[in-house]
């Protein structure tokens, strides 16, 4: 994922909680804070200590950001997103990722028909 689409400062992240909306499933909470004039959308990851250890936590954010990727032309633009993982995504292959999180979206309305 290219540096531009990412979220890194703890400022933009405050951001998101205090002024953006929430949606979430079981296996994951999204909020997304729209930027008017940001020509594309950034995404930030959080996966807290409590679900595995590094390699594991790693591995659901290398899913995660795939599932984004291709995801990628149907979410909608000018928005940041952070996305929090869950302790159920930790028994999850890709795919099921995948779908976790495209049903999340599509709960949040932000991604395209």
């Amino acid at each position: 994922m290219k540096k531009e689409l990412r979220i890194k400062k703890n400022q933009e992240f405050q951001d998101a909680f205090k002024n953006g909306r929430s949606f979430a499933n079981r296996q994951f909470v999204v909020y997304a804070l729209k930027k008017e004039g940001q020509p594309y959308f950034r995404i930030g990851l959080s996966v807290s200590k409590k679900i595995g250890n590094a390699v594991m936590r790693n591995q659901i954010k290398r899913y995660v950001r795939q599932s984004v990727l291709e995801l990628m032309d149907q979410i909608m633009p000018e928005n940041d997103y952070v996305i929090i993982a869950r302790k159920p995504v930790a028994e999850m292959d890709f795919s099921e990722v995948k779908k976790s999180l495209t049903h999340v979206l599509k709960v949040g309305k932000v991604l395209r028909k």
